[in-house]
């Protein structure tokens, strides 16, 4: 049996990543962070894997945090290092140039919850509880929980889950744009793989654009995020997926497209 913290599995151009440490709530130590880092460079390097969907093992926890056993003997320079390691990870997800989903099965504490805010979409069970509880070990998020959760939600619900550390439920975290989709939790699965089977019969090169625009207008002005999209959209004309998507629509039928 394989000692490796996590389960990979491909389906139809869908490749499901299960962080696979079920006995510690499938909590991040630094193995499991070099593991996602490995297995994100390989799905994005993989020519046939079209979406990634990220979750937990069991039905408990998508992550319940960084692991607190290997974090407890830290001294500061160590403590920056793993929280280098974790943002390392983080950022590789954030940047990939396709799809990725966070299936988030139950508990997304801590650096679980910094794991779902680095992927593209989360789809939550009603029953999943999310938050930012570092205050009550002493620390502060350390894989950035304060700068993506800022951006997502906004500085007061930033400042409430952080200097409380007090869980919210999914309904709370959808309102608060953390979540995109809320489902019943027998359903979380069907509904996310639904989800990512549309993502994957879209046009990879478009969806890259969207990323890549996305990404790049989240950390720069307006003006040049403007730039940045226009010149995106100019280069989608010399694909040929455009050709195909565009006469598809024109001779009203589902267009195939190949990356390309």
């Amino acid at each position: 049996m394989s000692d490796s913290p996590l389960l990979t599995a491909d389906r139809d151009g869908i490749r499901t990543v299960t962080v696979h440490r079920p006995d510690k709530m499938n909590a991040l130590n630094s193995a499991t962070l070099d593991a996602l880092f490995a297995a994100f460079e390989a799905a994005a390097e993989a020519p046939d894997v079209r979406v990634v969907v990220l979750t937990g093992a069991g039905p408990k926890a998508f992550v319940a945090g960084a692991d607190i056993a290997e974090m407890a003997g830290l001294q500061p320079v160590e403590g920056r290092d793993f929280a280098l390691r974790g943002q390392r990870t983080m950022r590789r997800i954030e940047t990939m140039p396709k799809p990725v989903i966070a299936m988030v099965n139950g508990f997304a504490l801590g650096g679980g919850l910094e794991l779902a805010m680095a992927c593209h979409l989360r789809v939550a069970a009603d029953t999943a509880r999310l938050g930012q509880p570092e205050i009550n070990l002493g620390l502060i998020p350390g894989f950035g929980g304060s700068q993506r959760l800022l951006r997502l939600a906004g500085r007061a619900a930033t400042l409430e889950l952080c200097l409380t550390g007090a869980p919210i439920d999914a309904v709370r975290a959808q309102a608060l744009g953390i979540v995109n989709r809320v489902v019943p939790a027998a359903k979380l699965e069907a509904e996310t793989m639904a989800l990512a089977a549309q993502l994957a019969r879209a046009a990879p090169l478009a969806l890259r654009g969207i990323l890549d625009c996305v990404h790049v207008g989240g950390e720069a002005a307006l003006g040049e995020g403007l730039e940045y999209e226009a010149a995106q959209f100019g280069l989608a004309f010399s694909t040929q997926d455009m050709r195909e998507g565009t006469r598809a629509f024109l001779e009203r039928r589902k267009p195939e497209f190949r990356n390309r």
